[in-house]
């Protein structure tokens, strides 16, 4: 037996779940401790810098930089329509005449006349943070966001793709061995989280897309199927950010894998209820992980407590590897080296064999690997 660093899937029918709410610059604050939210409040707004677009003034009157300024209508400062003159030469008599507009709207930041340009600097644009889950407002970071609470169901995966979304849960296969394939899509999907059981297919994702639906949560996908959907390969940086129309949370791994039956009875149990899904994920430093959150009821009773990992490994084992090379592949504990083992990175760790799925087995570092409860 040995110690396992395993970061493990929450998968908890009820637990204390804190959301920190965050603008991307310093703002304010709409919402003071002990408000309740639910997903669509905003918590917190700012305003981030509009483009700057350079004219070439001079270039386009056909004058020196330093003969610019006395034929601009404008000066630093100034509000601008799009298409507004900003400043006209005119020559023989005044039958000639050069227009200089603004290519957009905005303000005038600056006039150089060492080059002869202008930056326009378009209007800036409004961000809103919403509270994203349903819960209390306990703590306030001033300018910043705020951190909301929430009491609730959470089920994490280990891969997702697109961002925050609300929906209700709906089951669409009868079994957590079961792929959710484009016929079990229902034409009146839209708003809804879908959740399949083995697989998730291309097809599904496309016919869910045009149904409506907010999500899916499936046990699996084939990567090439999911590539293919997103029309770009998947990057080692944090999802989240792609510009699809719903938002994909997978428990198991990549390839057909059967959900783990206490993930799919829990969320059959929450079937018709509302719930917060995130595709966002992140396996390096920092991990960040997929997740279903369905905030309990005010008042509704405490769900039984969950047994939570011990941390602890031994021959036989269940547990996925949540790193490359092997990232997603499920298996077992065949064996546990006591003494640490060279790695590729040339560094000593302590180590595991893993026999996969497949029948292949590997030497995973310890840290890379979490336990699958059964």
């Amino acid at each position: 037996m040995g110690s396992a660093y395993t970061p493990g899937l929450r998968v908890s029918p009820d637990i204390v779940i804190r959301k920190t709410r965050r603008l991307p610059l310093k703002g304010q604050v709409m919402v003071k401790v002990g408000d309740r939210v639910v997903p669509e409040t905003p918590v917190a707004r700012t305003e981030l810098p509009g483009s700057a677009q350079v004219v070439r003034a001079a270039q386009t009157l056909g004058v020196e930089p330093r003969a610019l300024a006395p034929l601009l209508r404008k000066r630093v400062g100034d509000a601008l329509e799009k298409n507004e003159l900003i400043g006209e030469t005119k020559s023989f008599f005044g039958l000639f005449r050069t227009a200089l507009n603004a290519p957009v709207a905005g303000t005038i930041e600056a006039i150089s006349d060492t080059t002869g340009n202008i930056t326009v600097r378009e209007p800036p644009i409004p961000v809103e943070v919403p509270a994203y889950v349903r819960g209390i407002v306990v703590e306030v970071l001033p300018e910043e966001g705020v951190v909301v609470e929430t009491r609730g169901a959470l089920i994490q995966g280990i891969f997702g793709v697109g961002g925050e979304r609300q929906g209700a849960l709906r089951l669409v296969v009868s079994g957590p061995g079961e792929a959710l394939d484009e016929d079990r899509v229902p034409a009146d999907a839209a708003g809804q989280i879908l959740v399949g059981g083995s697989l998730v297919t291309g097809g599904a994702l496309r016919r869910a897309a045009e149904a409506g639906a907010a999500g899916i949560v499936a046990g699996g996908i084939i990567d090439r199927e999911l590539v293919a959907y997103l029309g770009h390969d998947i990057g080692v940086a944090i999802t989240g950010h792609e510009e699809i129309p719903l938002t994909l949370v997978i428990t198991e791994g990549f390839g057909e894998i059967r959900m783990a039956e206490r993930t799919f009875h829990l969320l059959r149990s929450l079937e018709g209820r509302q719930a917060s899904v995130n595709g966002a994920t992140q396996i390096r430093a920092g991990v960040i992980r997929p997740e279903v959150v369905v905030p309990l009821a005010e008042g509704e009773a405490a769900a039984a407590p969950t047994p939570q990992d011990e941390g602890l490994l031994e021959i036989g084992t269940r547990i996925r590897v949540i790193r490359e090379p092997y990232f997603g592949r499920l298996g077992r504990v065949a064996a546990l080296p006591p003494e640490p083992q060279p790695i590729p990175t040339d560094a000593r760790v302590r180590v595991l064999e893993a026999e996969l799925d497949t029948g292949e087995r590997v030497l995973v570092p310890r840290a890379n690997v979490e336990i699958i409860q059964e």
